[in-house]
């Protein structure tokens, strides 16, 4: 199978990070399935790709449900092709401070992030077998290595390091890589959330964000996409279980 016929599903494709990978992939030859929530909610991400001479589809599905999980993959295979590539990047925030926080915010953060990617990467990682060649990317963050608010937040984030590493272990023998991206500060809806919660003006906390980064400006999807774009690629065959932070700089 040339690299031109592959089929990619990007989930949480709607907006920010996932929205800018879609397009990248589709810029790259792929065909994307863009998988939000609602599929409505993806028209504009489909839009763009197509406009732009690219093929993608819109999918809705929540990644948490294994039904709709199996239903998505089930309606990208016959639509699009098996997928080759998966790019789980879905992600909701509950922050709060332990004290505050509800069984309900840790239960919907651990769902969408941990469950969803599990579910997502279990339903793609046969087709992926059947082609001989795969690509999981998981988005993990920097909070994983801790952030005050977000203890679900940053658990699940880390633990979806350890879930790379362990994909890469058990699928490498059928030509499928799995890596993690932890974003730093990237300006995106979630961020912009952030700086609501914390009652700070967006543009004043993206200025803060970047006198503390070594390259002195915060992160656009773009600086994500194009760090997926070469790990999904044939000439990342021999990169696997690696976490990768976009944040311009060090942090670990």
């Amino acid at each position: 199978m040339s690299e031109q016929a592959r089929v990619a599903i990007v989930t949480g494709g709607a907006r920010g990070i996932g929205a800018g990978t879609a397009q990248r992939l589709a810029a790259d030859g792929l065909a994307v399935a863009v998988l939000d929530l609602k599929e409505a909610d993806c028209a504009a991400t489909v839009e763009a790709i197509s406009s732009a001479g690219g093929r993608a589809l819109a999918v809705g599905a929540d990644v948490s449900d294994t039904e709709q999980v199996k239903a998505a993959v089930d309606k990208v295979a016959g639509d699009l092709g098996p997928p080759a590539v998966l790019v789980n990047n879905a992600g909701v925030i509950r922050d709060n401070m332990l004290f505050k926080m509800t069984d309900d915010d840790w239960d919907m953060v651990m769902g969408v992030h941990l469950r969803g990617s599990f579910l997502m990467s279990r339903a793609c990682q046969r087709h992926m077998v059947d082609q001989g060649f795969g690509r999981i990317v998981n988005l993990s963050s920097s909070s994983a290595l801790g952030n005050r608010g977000q203890a679900n937040y940053s658990t699940a984030k880390a633990g979806l390091q350890g879930f790379t590493k362990t994909l890469a272990i058990e699928l490498g023998k059928f030509g499928i890589t799995a890596n993690a991206v932890a974003p730093g500060f990237i300006a995106t809806d979630m961020t912009a959330a952030t700086a609501a919660r914390l009652g700070v003006g967006f543009e004043d906390f993206q200025k803060a964000a970047a006198s503390q980064i070594p390259v002195r400006r915060v992160g656009q999807p773009a600086d994500v996409a194009h760090v997926i774009s070469f790990l999904v690629s044939e000439g990342a065959g021999f990169v696997s279980g690696q976490v990768i932070y976009v944040a311009g700089g060090p942090l670990c």
